[in-house]
């Protein structure tokens, strides 16, 4: 792993895109971490504050409606060089946010455009595959949970200094811009349209069985970050010291996963990774529902990070070379899906938890995991054949 993210790092157009997955990762966190002094600052109850967040989720899914205009107009570079620079700016003002309507406002925009850049950047990097018959995917997937880690770090160091959260991203936004501007002509290199009409298609059952895996594997990863704790004090009685162990095992499970999935996907096939991920998800799912114990369950979620690690980046890989899909409407479907699974999932297992118990709602995410590897198995358009995938290539290579 150590090797290919030093080759990752020393390949200038590479990183450049590496780092704007990183960029998402590091604002959301900073953004995390701000919530419970916006809530006092502006009066929020917890229903008001929850009802106010389902903004960002509307804003994406008008993103979603928007994505086939706005790329088969705008070149991919453009976008990508200043859609980032747009969401720092919206994340400074929504953290700084001086009333409730300037912060729904930022809610919705950033919601529009963290979902034009998700597809700008992943479309960016498909085409970086492309061009030099390497492969890159899971390694930028890999840079938003390495991105994560940092900013929960970040968060809390800077909070012991005693700096306020407007201040904190403030930091972050600037060091971020900055990297950005000095990346402007990788970034601008790109000039490619990859969507040639605008309106969104139909969606054929290929694309959606993608989507439906991915929308399984964002229900894991929501319910993992919203349950795990809860889980492990309410049910396995962990004391205080542990309760976060199931989260940060899951994290760095998922991190280590994807900096090496590049590598791992290209000796066994995309197909086997997909179906392997979601068995070894179910395995670790089952772990936790029985688990007699605190290190036991933390297994189990360290299981669920590594299952689910390099199932996305195939996702995205595969729903943008389906003959007659362009690659903004693969894109937007898969993440269509992951968005609703990511969102209703957490509710869905909290209603059954309420109706009969925490371990009964997560054991439905068991038969979930078990499904999408039988729609994986089924899907002619993830690749098996360790030959189809690309050769590797040495990552200082130029790409453009």
């Amino acid at each position: 792993m150590v090797k290919n993210f030093v080759d990752f790092f020393k390949n200038k157009p590479a990183f450049a895109v590496g780092f704007l997955f990183c960029t998402s990762s590091l604002l959301f966190g900073t953004w995390v971490a701000s919530i419970p002094g916006i809530k006092d600052r502006l009066a929020f109850t917890d229903g008001s504050l929850g009802l106010s967040l389902l903004l960002s989720p509307l804003g994406a899914i008008t993103g979603m409606l928007l994505s086939t205009r706005v790329f088969s107009k705008v070149p991919v570079g453009r976008w990508m060089f200043t859609g980032y620079l747009l969401l720092c700016c919206i994340m400074i003002l929504q953290i700084n946010s001086v009333n409730r309507v300037m912060f729904w406002c930022c809610l919705y925009s950033f919601g529009l455009v963290s979902f034009l850049n998700g597809v700008s950047t992943n479309a960016t990097v498909n085409l970086l595959e492309k061009k030099a018959n390497v492969l890159l995917m899971s390694t930028c997937h890999g840079m938003y949970s390495l991105g994560g880690a940092v900013s929960a770090g970040l968060a809390a160091f800077l909070f012991a200094l005693h700096v306020p959260s407007g201040w904190q991203i403030v930091l972050v936004a600037a060091l971020i811009a900055m990297v950005i501007l000095s990346n402007r002509l990788l970034l601008l290199a790109n000039t490619d349209i990859i969507h040639s009409r605008s309106g969104i298609k139909l969606p054929s059952a290929t694309i959606l069985g993608i989507s439906f895996i991915c929308m399984v594997t964002f229900m894991a990863e929501g319910c993992v970050a919203d349950w795990s704790a809860i889980y492990m004090k309410e049910v396995l009685h962990a004391p205080k010291s542990l309760v976060s162990l199931g989260y940060a095992g899951f994290s760095i499970a998922m991190t280590i996963g994807r900096l090496n999935g590049d590598g791992l996907i290209r000796m066994t096939g995309s197909k086997k990774i997909v179906i392997g991920g979601c068995f070894l998800s179910a395995l670790g799912f089952t772990i936790v529902v029985i688990s007699p114990g605190v290190l036991i369950a933390i297994f189990g979620y360290i299981l669920i990070g590594f299952g689910s690690s390099c199932i996305v980046p195939v996702l995205f890989r595969s729903s943008a070379n389906i003959p007659g899909v362009s690659t903004v409407e693969g894109f937007a479907m898969v993440t269509t899906g992951g968005l609703i699974g990511f969102l209703t999932g957490p509710s869905l297992i909290g209603f059954i938890s309420e109706r009969a118990n925490l371990s009964r709602g997560l054991s439905l995410l068991i038969l979930m995991a078990l499904l999408a590897a039988f729609v994986a198995w089924r899907n002619r358009f993830l690749v098996n054949e360790k030959k189809e995938m690309p050769a590797a290539l040495p990552y200082d290579e130029q790409l453009y």
